[in-house]
């Protein structure tokens, strides 16, 4: 099956270890977005996978498209032109003290895109699925047109779309959010979203859930898929668990629910102790992704999805590196974290 993503890759500059960035005097470079972590998920776990963006036509452009195609990725068609190459800092949060991310990516190539430097029969071309986030539109300029003209494609030649809502207010107002995604979610398949996405995007709410706080009611989250199915017409909604005990400490769950059977499936529950958080959500659709083109049912697609998220808040930077050998074997049960021999 071949599966293509859509967004932007960035360059991102992050102090070593848990340095603030007021005290750093180095930055480590590493490469991601949220399209391009799903593409990375993908290629490890051997799928044909392309990644379609707009980068500057220089080193730091071609540094990026090299970061992804090292993984195997197919980065064929990504379109050459524009001025810059986005960035973005992480400052990595430690027990109370949170994460923090400033965005530098204002007039970037993606940013500055045209409806014109995307021919997308020629790119979804025998693809079967198409991935995008609420990250893509957000970035303004013609990107909400573009992304529009992708999905129509897919829609008509039976291409399955999924997309993770990804809000960001750093990039946009709760209210363009709802404006431009509500025309884009009605051409989705696969709806990825937790619940202070569908909140904020869309005023949905689930029942005894209080976000800020961290305290989370399970049951609240089907109560969210349904509204979402009843508004766009999706056929399974996607919900991602988070209990926050601290910055460093989480438990981690997720739930899948089918439009079609009207059944919500629950993710085993991790607490997870985390190295790198960021692109712990892409690697969630991504294995999402994968566990749905491999025919999984309802159960193992969640299970799988949520073993491959807590995994990846073990490891250092957006990309999971993970294989799906390592992904069962957290699903049969072996999370103990034993030197493997």
């Amino acid at each position: 099956m071949r599966i293509v993503t859509f967004g932007e890759i960035m360059m991102r500059l992050n102090p070593e270890g848990y340095n603030c960035i007021l005290q750093a005097d180095r930055l480590e470079i590493s490469y991601a977005g949220g399209e391009a972590n799903v593409a990375v998920s993908l290629a490890n776990y051997g799928q044909d996978v392309s990644f379609v963006t707009k980068l500057p036509d220089s080193l730091l452009g071609e540094s990026a498209r090299n970061a992804v195609r090292h993984f195997g990725v197919d980065t064929r068609d990504i379109v050459w032109g524009g001025n810059r190459l986005g960035l973005y800092f992480v400052e990595k949060g430690a027990s109370q003290r949170a994460s923090k991310v400033i965005y530098d990516r204002a007039g970037s190539a993606i940013a500055a895109a045209r409806r014109s430097d995307f021919d997308w029969p020629r790119i979804l071309e025998g693809a079967e699925w198409f991935h995008f986030t609420g990250i893509t539109p957000a970035l303004g300029g013609e990107l909400p047109e573009i992304c529009l003209d992708a999905l129509e494609y897919c829609r008509a030649h039976n291409v399955t779309v999924s997309c993770d809502l990804n809000y960001r207010g750093k990039l946009w107002t709760k209210e363009k959010a709802c404006e431009i995604m509500t025309r884009l979610v009605r051409y989705v398949d696969v709806l990825i979203a937790n619940e202070a996405d569908a909140a904020d995007v869309f005023g949905i709410v689930g029942k005894g859930s209080d976000v800020e706080s961290g305290k989370l009611n399970k049951d609240g989250y089907i109560s969210v898929a349904e509204q979402l199915v009843e508004r766009f017409g999706v056929k399974m909604v996607a919900v991602t668990l988070r209990t926050s005990i601290s910055a460093t400490d989480n438990l981690w769950a997720g739930m899948l629910y089918d439009a079609q059977t009207g059944k919500a499936c629950f993710s085993t529950e991790y607490k997870i102790h985390i190295v790198d958080r960021v692109g712990g959500g892409d690697s969630f659709g991504g294995g999402l992704i994968y566990a749905l083109c491999q025919g999984k049912d309802t159960q193992a697609a969640i299970d799988f999805a949520v073993a491959a998220s807590c995994l990846k808040h073990s490891i250092e930077h957006d990309f999971n590196l993970v294989s799906v050998k390592d992904v069962e074997s957290l699903v049969s049960g072996n999370g103990t974290g034993r030197v493997q021999r």
